[in-house]
This record gives structure tokens, sequence and C-alpha cells, in this order.
């Protein structure tokens, strides 16, 4: 049987702000509401779901995102425009740099509710 990821849930303080944050910078589209959730799906078929959780602390979670490398100088240029800060390490300690591991590029940043993204052209240990 070939197991896939179909979708996770993704807890935000307001769930259309943070799926607009997300599929503006990886230029995706937010989807249809479907019931309490916002869907924004990546290439692969999995979707995000966004569901509003106002009253009750965020979790922050870590998503990584592989993409291109034209993806990522187009990502890269929308998360510069938002004037984010972003690191090259996920202990924050690079601020305003790109990492450069297993020879590609990536970054890491936050979103809306703090959840913790990931930018980058080359799988690890690849």
């Amino acid at each position: 049987m070939a197991v896939a990821l179909n979708h996770t849930i993704v807890h935000a303080r307001d769930r259309a702000e943070s799926a607009a944050f997300l599929a503006h910078i990886l230029g995706l589209e937010v989807g249809q509401p479907a019931g309490h959730f916002l869907p924004v799906t990546v290439a692969n078929g999995v979707t995000l779901d966004f569901a509003t959780q106002p009253e009750e602390p965020i979790t922050a979670q870590h998503y990584a995102f592989l993409i291109t490398e034209e993806e990522f100088d187009a990502a890269f240029a929308r998360l510069l425009a938002t004037g984010n800060t972003y690191w090259a390490d996920p202990r924050c300690t690079r601020p305003g740099e790109i990492n450069h591991h297993d020879g590609g590029r990536g970054v890491y940043f936050l979103d809306p509710s703090g959840h913790f993204l990931e930018m980058i052209t080359r799988p690890y240990g690849g």
C-alpha cells in the first residue's frame, strides 16, 4: 500500500490571514472554504487546512516546502516585499541570510500565527 499525506490542519489566529500569507509567498491559491477550514493545496496534492483558533494559544509548528530554484527566486522576492525577518537557520541565529545546504538555498520565516515556515530548493541529505 502506498502511504501519502493528504492534509493537515494548521491552527491560526485568523485562517484567512494565514492562508493568504502562505499562498502569496509560495505563489499558490487559497481554495474555497470547507466548513471550518480554508485550504491551500501544494503541488503534490497535500492540503494545509487553516482553521481559526482565536481563544486558545497557537502551538507553533514547522512546515517546510521544497520548491525549485525559480520558485525560490519569486517566493523570496515576495517574502522580502512583506518586510518579514528571515533566517538561514532554525535557531534564528543568522538573520537576513540564506543557507546553502546540500547545494541548494533555504530560508526560515514566521507566518502571522507564529508558525515556522521554511523554503528549500534541495531536500536535506540529497
